[in-house]
């Protein structure tokens, strides 16, 4: 019976550089995640502004945004109108239409526009965290 060895000094350094990635990672992640919504939340009203009926002056500074944090690998993002706020029970109406009225689009337009950053700077994310040697 033979004895096999092995070099374990490359796991080793992947452990290492691992153990200090992810927590940058998630942090960085967090990040992201909050500024995207702060972009998103600019975006819409913005959009808003220039969309918005007349009879709904207010409802663009009724849009803001929650972040919360579920663990250590969940971040999430709430992004829209406050209902309580004035002209915030519009959002609805205003974002996805009715049968009078047609779509505004408004938060579905900033949220396209922030997709693709969003995920090239996941993406960073992802590569920095990987890159090891």
């Amino acid at each position: 019976m033979s004895t096999a060895r092995f070099d374990m000094s490359d796991v080793r350094r992947l452990e290492a550089h691992l153990l200090r990635a992810i927590p940058r990672a998630r942090r960085d992640a967090r990040m992201v995640v909050r500024k995207g919504a702060v972009n998103i939340k600019k975006d819409w009203r913005s959009n808003a502004r220039a969309s918005a009926p007349k009879h709904a002056p207010a409802y663009p500074s009724s849009i803001s945004f929650d972040v919360a944090a579920y663990g250590p690998d969940v971040t999430l993002a709430i992004i829209g109108p406050d209902k309580g706020g004035p002209q915030g029970a519009l959002g609805n109406l205003l974002e996805y239409g009715s049968v009078k009225n047609p779509p505004h689009r408004d938060g579905g337009r900033a949220l396209d526009v922030e997709e693709p950053r969003f995920e090239a700077q996941m993406a960073l994310i992802a590569a920095r965290g990987l890159a090891w040697w």
